[in-house]
């Protein structure tokens, strides 16, 4: 299992890709898609995105933030998924595909 993706929430889009184009403008890092709630800058085995949160409340340390691992295959997602929410977790979205081009991802 692997770290594929982080998202942080934010309540001002336009100051945070500004903010975040500059500081991974040497990196490789690259934006590549972006839309009116969402940003993401990739690399070869990495996303980091910006979001505004999903149920609209403002974003702050807990909200909007999301952190994706890669756990292989779908079957491998649904099992998790499955186990998550018995122990206890809520699901705000059935897993899937997040991101540019990811495949196998589970939100907890």
């Amino acid at each position: 299992m692997k770290l594929d993706y982080c998202v942080f929430g934010t309540n001002n889009m336009e100051a945070s890709v500004k903010f975040y184009d500059s500081l991974f403008e040497q990196t490789e890092l690259k934006q590549v898609l972006s839309t009116d709630r969402m940003t993401f800058w990739q690399c070869e085995d990495f996303a980091f995105a910006i979001a505004i949160p999903f149920n609209e409340l403002p974003a702050s340390n807990g909200n909007g933030t999301m952190i994706g691992l890669n756990v292989g295959s779908v079957e491998e997602v649904t099992r998790l998924y499955k186990k998550a929410i018995e122990l206890g977790g809520s699901c705000e979205g059935e897993p899937g595909q997040r991101g540019p081009s990811f495949l196998h991802m589970l939100e907890i």
